[in-house]
C-alpha cells in the first residue's frame, strides 16, 4: 500500500499525503472488486514473510474499504490433531474462493516451508516432498480457474528487532508478540536459508513470487525472489496478469 515513510522522491510523506495516496489506492481496489464480480473471477492472494514484516497491516489497508462479500481474509491457527491427520493441503482448500471472491491468506500452505521446517514441526522428508510437489499443486489450482498471486514481505534484522520492541512497549500491540516471534528472531539465519530454498523451488512462470523489501521505512517491490538469484520471468494468463498489475499497487 502507500508507504508513509517514502514519497516518490524518497522523502517522508506527510500524514495528509499518506492519507490521500492510501485513499487513491483503496479506490483502485474498489474498481478491482467490481471487475472480479463482473467477470465472476476466483482470486487467491498469499501474504508470507518475516514476522513483523507488515502482513497484517497491509491486509487491513487492503480490506478496509472493500466489501467483505468479495474480499475474505483467512488466517488459520495451528492445526488441530484432526487436521494434522489430514492431507496437508486439505485445511487450506476448504477456504478457496468461489466465483466473484478474493481470498487473502495471511500465511498459507507455505508454513511447511518456513516455520514448520525451521521449528521442527515437520520432518525433512515432509519438507522436501512439499517443495517438490507445491509447484504442481499450484498448477492444478491455476488450471481450475483460480488466479494465484504470491507476496513475500521481507524486513531487515535491525528493523524487525525495532518493531518487536515497539510491540513490547505498546499495550495495544503486545498481543502480536508471541514466544514464537522471539524464537524466530533468534533463528534469523535458519529462516533466511529456508526462505531462499522456498523461493528457489516454488517460483514459477504460472505462480511467481513478488518480493516487498522493507528497511528503515523504505519499501521496494521486486520480481526476483532472492538477493542475487536469477529467476525465469513470466506470468500466467491475461486474467492473472491484470490482477497482478492491480495487486502491485498494494
Amino acid at each position: 500500500m502507500a508507504d508513509k515513510e517514502n514519497g516518490k522522491n524518497g522523502d517522508r510523506l506527510s500524514n495528509k499525503e499518506y492519507t490521500k495516496e492510501l485513499r487513491r489506492l483503496q479506490a483502485e481496489l474498489c474498481k478491482l472488486q467490481y471487475w472480479v464480480k463482473y467477470k465472476g473471477l476466483k482470486v487467491i492472494v498469499i501474504f508470507e514473510g518475516r514476522d513483523a514484516a507488515g502482513k497484517g497491516g497491509t491486509i487491513r489497508a487492503i480490506t478496509e474499504r472493500v466489501s467483505p462479500r468479495v474480499f475474505r481474509v483467512v488466517a488459520l491457527p495451528a492445526p488441530s490433531d484432526r487436521e494434522r491427520s489430514q492431507i496437508y493441503m486439505q485445511r487450506y482448500i476448504q477456504h478457496f474462493p468461489a466465483a466473484a471472491e478474493i481470498v487473502i491468506f495471511d500465511r498459507s500452505w507455505y508454513n511447511r516451508a518456513g516455520v514448520e521446517y525451521v521449528m521442527g514441526f515437520c520432518t525433512k522428508e515432509q519438507h522436501d516432498i512439499f517443495l517438490e510437489r507445491c509447484p504442481l499443486a499450484e498448477e492444478y489450482i491455476i488450471d481450475s480457474g483460480i488466479i494465484l498471486i504470491k507476496y513475500w514481505l521481507e524486513v531487515g534484522q535491525e528493523e524487525q528487532e525495532r518493531r518487536f520492541k515497539a510491540r513490547i512497549n505498546d499495550p495495544l500491540r503486545q498481543w502480536k508478540l508471541s514466544p514464537m516471534d522471539t524464537e524466530s528472531f533468534r533463528r534469523w539465519y535458519e529462516y533466511s536459508r529456508a526462505r531462499d530454498i522456498m523461493l528457489e523451488k516454488t517460483d514459477s512462470k504460472l505462480a511467481p513470487w513478488h518480493i516487498i523489501r522493507q528497511e528503515e521505512g523504505a519499501v521496494e517491490l521486486h520480481r526476483t525472489p532472492a538477493e542475487h538469484d536469477s529467476v525465469q520471468e513470466g506470468s500466467g494468463g491475461t486474467g492473472e496478469a491484470a490482477a497482478a498489475r492491480y495487486a502491485q499497487k498494494i
